[in-house]
């Protein structure tokens, strides 16, 4: 059994659990993953068991649990530094935080209207003006971020890190409602989809056997 253990919902619909499963997957660490399938009658109880918030992920290593996905990156950025999580650069960093907590505290409009949802066959779904903004103020996050410091690699600050994670769940919602995007912003899609981590969630969201009606759209 590995000394970490980071608890998760439903591949296929947690998007939070996918950002602190992308982070600590980066550190090369070994861990194990538990998934607790959420929105059933037990769920809230089991997930106590594990996080005071009583909500996925939750990480446990050792005698120390991080419980909410931005918290678990810093977390993870400090004991292996060596994995790049934040940029090395201090301006890097400092827009690699800033991208992340807006990512973080906001698109509220695009995260209920656009559910994560993996195994969806890609089909449009019309997008409110509040959407449409939510997905022009991303697209922009990424153009600056890779204009100013993505020249060392494919994703938003070169090398792939938090910052990355936590935009990873908006990919999977661009290509499922197949929303029209622009085609550097989907260079970037396509980046986030080649990373072997985030195609080794893919690939065990799409054998889960639990379906969440509510998400379903």
């Amino acid at each position: 059994m590995a000394d970490i253990t980071i608890y998760i919902g439903n591949r296929n619909y947690s998007s939070w659990s996918l950002r602190a499963w992308l982070m600590l997957k980066q550190t090369g660490a070994a861990f194990d993953s538990v998934v607790i399938p959420l929105y059933e009658s037990g769920s809230r109880t089991e997930i106590l068991r594990h996080s005071p918030s009583g909500k996925v992920p939750a990480l446990r290593h050792g005698d120390v649990v991080v419980w909410d996905s931005l918290a678990i990156g810093d977390y993870l950025a400090e004991e292996y530094p060596k994995a790049g999580l934040w940029p090395a650069a201090r301006g890097a960093r400092a827009c690699a935080r800033s991208v992340s907590a807006e990512m973080h505290a906001g698109f509220v409009n695009l995260r209920r209207h656009l559910p994560m949802n993996l195994r969806r066959a890609p089909k449009p779904r019309p997008l409110t003006e509040e959407v449409q903004a939510d997905v022009a103020r991303i697209a922009a996050l990424w153009r600056d971020s890779r204009r100013r410091f993505g020249a060392g690699g494919e994703f938003l600050f070169g090398a792939f890190g938090i910052a990355d994670a936590m935009y990873a769940p908006v990919v999977s919602r661009l290509r499922s409602y197949a929303v029209p995007i622009e085609s550097d912003i989907a260079a970037y899609c396509d980046a986030i989809e080649r990373h072997p981590p985030y195609k080794e969630w893919l690939a065990a969201a799409r054998d889960e056997p639990m379906v969440l009606a509510q998400f379903e759209v």
